[in-house]
């Protein structure tokens, strides 16, 4: 007996509970995902770090992030459902520049967004409006630039992002990723 998960089967499953995620399916809005004391932002407790609304709207999204063609429909792998280039990678893994001053917009637990969705992004209740930001894996601290999409929800509410950011931080596709959120990249 075969004992080993067959590739297209665990895609498919990834697929369907990722279509779940984004229909809301099993995912009511009164959910708390983290506990009490986790959900508050970084810039709840660290002030000096804190981006305002002003702080967002001043960073423009970049579009070189979010400009991968979509995925062929035979796509069945990661791999293959990641259209990025090596040239974007290496754009979004660049670490940030000591001269940068990024401000924290908090942390949230991140889940696979669509991988049918081309390129580096996160969509999150922690922003009002579409900008630039970088996303870092609190478990090893690897880190890629995105483009922060909003969605409804409160600050401390779940995220999705993007098939080819979770690769670049080496998250795992099917457990929740604690990340920090950062304005910039």
């Amino acid at each position: 007996m075969n004992c080993f998960v067959k590739p297209a089967t665990a895609i498919a499953a990834l697929l369907s509970l990722s279509a779940c995620a984004q229909l809301g399916i099993g995912q009511p809005n009164d959910v708390q995902i983290l506990e009490p004391e986790a959900q508050q932002p970084l810039d709840a407790m660290n002030p000096e770090a804190e981006a305002t609304e002003a702080d967002v709207a001043a960073v423009p999204a970049d579009p070189v992030l979010t400009s991968a063609p979509p995925p062929p429909p035979a796509a069945k792998t990661a791999q293959t459902l990641d259209t990025t280039t090596a040239e974007q990678r290496k754009e979004a893994a660049e670490p940030v520049t000591p001269a940068t001053s990024s401000k924290s917009l908090g942390t949230t637990v991140a889940s696979l967004g669509s991988p049918t969705e081309p390129g580096f992004w996160l969509k999150t209740p922690l922003v009002k409006s579409e900008t630039s930001g970088r996303v870092t894996n609190k478990a090893n601290g690897k880190s890629s630039a995105v483009t922060l999409i909003p969605i409804d929800g409160p600050a401390t509410g779940g995220s999705r992002m993007s098939l080819p950011a979770m690769r670049l931080i080496e998250a795992s596709l099917t457990d929740l990723t604690e990340v920090e959120v950062t304005l910039g990249s």
